[in-house]
């Protein structure tokens, strides 16, 4: 491979067939000869208005729920797939009342609120900005509202993080922007806070900032478990790079901010700091998960969930590090990080519909092919609909309503498939770096930060020899704000 020494972003149109194809709604491919500066509406911009507009778009989805199905009866908000945790949560979890999450304990079987901490104080930050008047159906519509601007603001940042994390790529974050799925689950419940913090280390990380993305990490993780595993890949990568003192710093970071966040509701509320772990733990099997479907198609109740789920996820994650010692060069962060958050999916014992979420972005930077892109979109949206017709068949009574179980099993191996489809195409990249949209113009990892372009210096097997021709890629590690 030849490295392209080129300033201008990578325009899609060039380089995938299905990107050139659409981009005839408005005009056709972009020419060789177009100006692409001097305007003030720059990719990122137009990545970031997209984004805000798909997420304009979900919550005119939700508006039958919003004027009435959230209120009036419950098989109405699955029938119209409108369903979100929010409204729902802020008179339940105590919000309403003005009880504080953690130190009060709350009436009905959930003791106490069942999130991490940062998540916790984004919910009460958003019943803070509810006004106390009005009906009880009135304070949650503007408890949703509230919630869905702050979610907003999170959405931009992603779509900001994504977009600059690939400095010459810009244009792949619309892989995120115009998912469909992203705009149908954006405002069921609150993560969109830890993927904006996770997408943020993300970028600082690719600048070569490794204590800007350790404590950017412990945050997310603050707010949600799974950006912790983005420790493990980066640690094998580190190990085969040979980059230990920037994995330490990491880790350091990611330790301190997280316990900066969580020790005052440790020492004031320790069981309601556990709440969320031990819920966690006890929780049954549940909707959207592989063991749900294995339980409903055998019979077995599978009591030992926990157990299988845990070897499982253990095992493929230690397939995934076996992957990135041996691969004919070392992987992109990128594509690892998808991976593990992919088998921590894949093996959960529960997949709400908003787990998609927490891949879009990375499967944005891992594999930026709209084609594979649109067929894991595909499934997930069947399993949106899938999994609310299937709760409006079980809570319409006679009536029968929506989707039978076996219709639901099929919607459940629909995500499934997809999903291992899309992380096939990932791990076929890695063994055939040649295949890689992303290191096509000679790039090596612009998402590594100091593994982009370092040397190798621990690898398993002969053929994980990193290429002589492997170079950082051009303008990445530079200082905040300064153009390349």
């Amino acid at each position: 491979m030849t490295k392209v020494h080129e300033d201008h972003p990578v325009p899609p149109t060039r380089e995938d067939g299905l990107a050139a194809a659409g981009s005839e709604l408005i005009g056709g491919p972009l020419g060789r000869h177009a100006l692409r500066g001097g305007h003030w509406l720059t990719p990122v911009r137009v990545v970031v208005l997209v984004a805000l507009g798909m997420f304009a778009l979900g919550m005119v989805q939700k508006v039958p729920c919003y004027d009435w199905a959230w209120f009036k009866g419950a098989s109405s908000q699955y029938t119209h797939a409108c369903y979100s945790d929010i409204p729902h949560l802020f008179v339940v979890r105590g919000f309403a009342d003005g009880l504080t999450p953690y130190f009060d304990r709350l009436p009905g079987d959930m003791e106490y609120l069942e999130y991490p901490v940062l998540t916790g104080l984004f919910m009460e930050v958003a019943s803070w900005l509810t006004p106390g008047g009005g009906s009880m159906q009135h304070r949650e519509q503007i408890y949703w509202m509230v919630n869905a601007g702050m979610l907003m603001a999170c959405a931009a940042v992603i779509a900001v993080c994504v977009a600059r994390t690939h400095r010459r790529r810009p244009w792949d974050a619309l892989l995120f922007a115009l998912a469909p799925a992203y705009a149908l689950t954006a405002t069921i419940n609150w993560d969109l806070l830890a993927i904006a913090l996770t997408a943020a280390a993300m970028l600082m990380w690719s600048r070569g900032r490794a204590l800007g993305f350790g404590i950017l990490i412990g945050l997310a993780t603050a707010a949600k478990l799974y950006p912790v595993l983005l420790l493990g890949p980066l640690f094998v990568l580190c190990w085969r790079a040979g980059k230990w003192r920037a994995f330490g710093t990491a880790l350091l970071g990611a330790a301190g901010s997280w316990l900066l966040v969580n020790l005052p509701v440790m020492a004031g509320a320790w069981e309601g700091w556990t709440k969320f772990y031990t819920f966690s733990q006890e929780r049954p099997i549940d909707f959207g998960s592989v063991w749900l479907l294995i339980s409903q198609r055998s019979g077995n109740p599978l009591e030992d969930a926990n157990t299988y789920a845990t070897v499982l996820n253990l095992v493929l994650c230690a397939a995934v590090g076996l992957l990135a010692l041996t691969a004919p060069r070392r992987p992109r962060f990128a594509q690892l990080a998808f991976l593990v958050v992919a088998v921590f999916i894949l093996t959960n014992k529960v997949y709400s519909p908003q787990y998609v979420l927490w891949l879009i972005p990375l499967a944005a930077l891992a594999r930026p092919r709209w084609r594979d892109f649109l067929i894991w979109q595909a499934g997930e949206v069947v399993y949106f609909l899938g999994i609310w017709m299937y709760l409006a068949y079980t809570t319409s009574g006679d009536k029968h309503q929506g989707l039978p179980v076996e219709g639901y099993q099929l919607a459940i191996a629909a995500h499934l498939l997809c999903t291992l489809y899309l992380c096939a195409v990932v791990v076929r990249d890695i063994l055939r770096p040649e295949r890689d949209p992303v290191r096509r113009d000679g790039s090596d990892d612009p998402s590594g930060g100091v593994l982009d372009g370092a040397p190798d210096v621990f690898v398993l097997g002969d053929a994980a020899r990193a290429p002589q021709e492997a170079a950082p890629s051009e303008g990445q590690r530079v200082e905040w704000g300064v153009r390349p």
